[in-house]
């Protein structure tokens, strides 16, 4: 498959265009222009640079990219290995960020809302990243950090009333603690996400409303895995996901 068609194709599935973000969405670094093999992350680190290099990937896809609004944009230390790693192989490097949170399917939201079993009713906050959903049934929060941490192998942060019944859930992986306020407006019994601030902890106790930081990583492996099979299936490309740990 060449690169280029590639890349519009996943520009437009995951609707880039649609989402104003912080980091560019798409191609980032362009490398050889037919691609085959596949390797997918959550993060494009060195370690994941490296087993694209040994396994003679032609192209990373990662949720975390580089070039993020702010940053120093000078190309020293770790950011010119890390350049310099898929220059000198050809590697090109795709990376989506809030395209792959928002998707209604391949997202991030989507995938985590379906391996927990939760129903989803609707959407909230900033372009609409946040996911509402019900349980089966109502179950204390403390059942449900305990069901969170069977099926994403890691063991949450549980911040709040332990034994309030939750049936309303609300959910946005990652950093996504900014959006708590909201998820408590959107009338959610228990709210999740990847990281906890320190004024998270006061919002939560004094809200009655509990707090679940289930982990960046954690939470953000399944849109990229979802995606890696996708790409499997569409186009017969060698499309493997690996998933380097990292216990944030």
């Amino acid at each position: 498959m060449q690169l280029s068609a590639l890349q519009t194709y996943l520009d437009e599935l995951l609707e880039v265009s649609r989402l104003r973000d912080y980091c560019p969405n798409g191609l980032q670094v362009e490398g050889r222009p037919e691609v085959r093999r596949v390797l997918c992350g959550v993060t494009a680190s060195q370690a994941l640079l490296d087993r694209a290099v040994d396994g003679r990937f032609d192209a990373v896809l990662v949720h975390h990219g580089y070039f993020w609004k702010g940053e120093d944009g000078r190309i020293t230390g770790i950011r010119r290995q890390r350049l310099a790693t898929l220059l000198k192989h050809d590697i090109s490097l795709l990376a989506y960020h809030l395209p792959l949170d928002a998707h209604a399917e391949l997202g991030n939201n989507a995938q985590l809302g379906r391996l927990m079993g939760w129903m989803p009713t609707g959407r909230f906050a900033d372009q609409e990243l946040g996911w509402l959903g019900e349980l089966a049934q109502a179950e204390p929060a403390a059942q449900l950090a305990r069901s969170v941490a069977a099926r994403l192998g890691r063991d949450p942060l549980l911040i709040g009333d332990e034994k309030r019944a939750v049936k309303r859930v609300a959910w946005c992986t990652g950093g996504a603690q900014g959006y708590f306020e909201q998820a408590i407006l959107a009338g959610a019994d228990l709210y999740v996400s990847g990281e906890i601030s320190e004024q998270t902890v006061h919002l939560a106790r004094e809200s009655g409303v509990p707090y679940l930081a289930a982990g960046h990583h954690a939470t953000e492996r399944y849109g990229v895995k979802a995606l890696a099979r996708h790409l499997a299936g569409e186009f017969g490309l060698e499309a493997e996901f690996v998933d380097l740990d990292n216990p944030v």
